[in-house]
């Protein structure tokens, strides 16, 4: 049997593909809550230990806010942003 044919299929890897981090709304919300701050950037992230310094942060849309947060990130879902500013915040992209 030829090489091409006893060798296993592998998969396509997209070599231009961004990888976000993502962070759900309930994740925030409780961030903001036990730090008591209005404001949540990525370096926040960090220095708790949520994400690492490198990563793309992407917020997502699971759960909900509570009070007026600014958050700044990398990326966000059409939900998430739409939640961040019903509850009277800003979504602010880098």
């Amino acid at each position: 049997m030829p090489l091409q044919r006893r060798l296993p299929k592998f998969g396509f890897k997209n070599i231009n593909r961004v990888e976000y981090k993502g962070i759900n709304l309930d994740l925030i919300q409780t961030l903001a809550t036990k730090l008591n701050v209005s404001e949540i950037t990525p370096e926040v992230l960090v220095k708790n230990g949520i994400c690492a310094k490198k990563d793309l942060v992407k917020i997502l849309g699971r759960g909900e806010l509570s009070g007026k947060i600014n958050v700044t990130a990398h990326g966000f879902s059409a939900k998430a942003k739409a939640d961040i500013e019903k509850a009277g915040g800003t979504a602010t992209t880098l």
